[in-house]
């Protein structure tokens, strides 16, 4: 298949039944389905409104403020949602569809992995592919150092300097949890295979022989770098990289142009949305 085939096209290979179960599945991973039931629920000092009269005395009362969830920042992937397993939104979601389903009907051998996976959202999705295909020799990689962003080693990496997230609790998302939300599905077994630390200790040597679809969410340079040196040399011919942050992390950015620099890589990258981009190895 080119690789300027338009969104969801791998899909339409699909017979209509995996293909509605796709589509299930990754709006239900989104929470896009039950958007008018879900409820944020705001702090009073993240509060725009009132006064600082106000504040304090409904702060006394245990009073809290909710808000409905923005279903146009919900597809782009552009919130941090409440319950939802992934926020990367629609469009990422369908692309990560559209090669893992690639990936496994042009017979590209190798695992899926993700690097950076939050609350397990994308990789649920690509263990889904396998299920609805019928696909019982991949495995799924699921790395993450289930602690939230490392503090940033500005020194070693410039372009990390001023991005310190590590203190992001919403980010934190320990590796029962991601159990949890992979049986809450259904997908949970012995092919979903968690790689529990930060991305320079457990990738290198992570057991992976081949990878049909490695897809990067790891923000900052120094991840980005670390997954993009340890996986893509393992990335089958005709396998995909997607990498989520291109667009939005200037850090990411860097990390990604170096690497294909330094390696000789020139075929094109794709846009998926506002971040989101893959290309697919030659």
């Amino acid at each position: 298949m080119p690789d300027t085939d338009p969104p969801r096209a791998a899909m339409q290979r699909l017979d209509p039944a995996a293909r509605a179960y796709l589509d299930l599945l990754a709006r239900c991973l989104t929470r896009e389905l039950f958007l008018d039931q879900e409820w944020w629920d705001v702090g009073l000092d993240d509060w725009p409104g009132g006064s600082e009269q106000v504040r304090p005395v409904l702060r006394e009362q245990g009073w809290r403020l909710v808000r409905r969830g923005d279903p146009q920042a919900r597809a782009e992937g552009r919130d941090w949602p409440p319950t939802a397993e992934t926020m990367i939104g629609t469009a990422r979601l369908d692309n990560v569809l559209d090669c893992c389903v690639r990936a496994v009907l042009d017979g590209i051998p190798g695992d899926f992995a993700e690097t950076g996976v939050w609350r397990g959202g994308t990789t649920i999705l690509m263990r889904g592919v396998l299920a609805a295909l019928g696909e019982e020799q991949r495995s799924v990689w699921v790395a993450d150092s289930f602690e939230g962003l490392p503090v940033p080693d500005a020194e070693q990496y410039p372009a990390d300097d001023g991005l310190d997230w590590s203190h992001v609790e919403v980010l934190k998302v320990d590796a029962d949890a991601v159990r949890a939300n992979f049986e809450r599905y259904g997908l949970l077994d012995e092919r979903v295979r968690l790689l529990e630390g930060w991305f320079c200790d457990t990738l290198p040597d992570a057991p992976i022989e081949r990878l049909s679809v490695l897809r990067l969410d790891g923000d900052l340079y120094q991840s980005t770098m670390d997954a993009l040196t340890a996986l893509e040399p393992r990335v089958s011919s005709g396998g995909f990289v997607i990498v989520d942050d291109y667009g939005g992390w200037p850090s990411c950015r860097a990390a990604v142009d170096d690497y294909r620099r330094d390696r000789g890589i020139d075929v094109p990258i794709h846009a998926v949305d506002w971040t989101g981009v893959w290309w697919r190895k030659p």
